[in-house]
């Protein structure tokens, strides 16, 4: 494969967005991924929050970098003091939906990915050092990964999520990957994975989770109407939350102009990056 590098043009001290991999005993093969590092992360001895970002169906770990120009924004974001500096995971998923069944995504995430992103990396290994984020199907993820796990994320954004209830759009995806039923849809295996089965037990854990949510106003896949259906039970909930319907379709002009406030959003109660405590 390709190794994929991008850098500014600042010197050796600029941030860079290069790719890596891992092996996955969830997966059972090698996992590649894109990490985006700060500037001075080589020399600077700090501990960095982290945020996980997920890519939309059949995209890969490069799309929010080359796509979504992750980099530029985020560089943007960190030199106007409206965020701390911070490192980027982007996995690739495919078409898996980050759950359990075409492959062992979810269990994957958490029990390899995770672990070997905070030993491979100096990250905050703490819920105050984590936030998790991703577009149209890792909107699903995201969603699905703080619900089940609100004790390891500090805040989550949901950009054009597909997380339809009850009924998944005839044009979606979801219907054609065989991810949700082996030969055909089957709604049960979605109704039973979707977002709605753990709402009792995230909320019987009384843990608030900061969630941006957004699309755009002319969704393929009306998922406005998904995005502000969440922003309500998240509202009746208590749970802090943001909503945001901008201009748009399902596209990466919607992703690309909101991914800078959706980690405005996340970062506000982010732990700054820490010196390196001494072993």
């Amino acid at each position: 494969m390709m190794s994929f590098m991008l850098a500014c043009s600042l010197g050796a001290s600029a941030s860079s967005v290069v790719s890596a991999s891992l092996p996955s005993k969830e997966l059972a093969r090698d996992w590649t991924y894109t990490v985006y590092l700060p500037t001075g992360y080589e020399t600077s001895g700090l501990n960095y929050p982290v945020l996980y970002l997920l890519h939309g169906n059949g995209g890969n770990e490069n799309d929010w970098a080359v796509q979504g120009h992750i980099q530029a924004t985020t560089d943007a974001l960190i030199a106007s003091g409206e965020i701390p500096p911070t490192i980027i995971i982007m996995p690739a998923a495919g078409t898996t939906w980050y759950v359990d069944r075409k492959e062992r995504m979810e269990s994957a995430f958490f029990n390899d990915m995770m672990p070997a992103v905070e030993s491979k990396y100096r990250t905050i290994k703490e819920r105050n050092g984590r936030l998790v984020a991703g577009l149209s199907m890792g909107g699903y993820g995201a969603l699905r990964f703080a619900l089940l796990k609100p004790e390891l994320f500090q805040a989550a954004a949901l950009l054009s999520p597909a997380i339809y209830d009850p009924v998944v759009p005839e044009t979606s995806s979801a219907r054609r990957v065989g991810v949700f039923g082996e030969n055909t849809y089957d709604p049960a295996i979605w109704t039973a994975l979707n977002y709605p089965t753990l709402w009792d037990k995230f909320l019987a854990k009384k843990m608030a989770v900061p969630m941006y949510i957004n699309s755009g106003d002319d969704d393929d896949f009306n998922i406005e109407m998904e995005a502000t259906r969440l922003y309500e039970r998240l509202r009746a909930a208590k749970q802090p939350t943001e909503l945001r319907i901008v201009n748009g379709a399902h596209v990466w002009s919607v992703w690309e102009s909101t991914i800078g406030d959706a980690m405005k959003y996340m970062y506000r109660t982010v732990s700054r990056p820490v010196m390196v405590s001494p072993k």
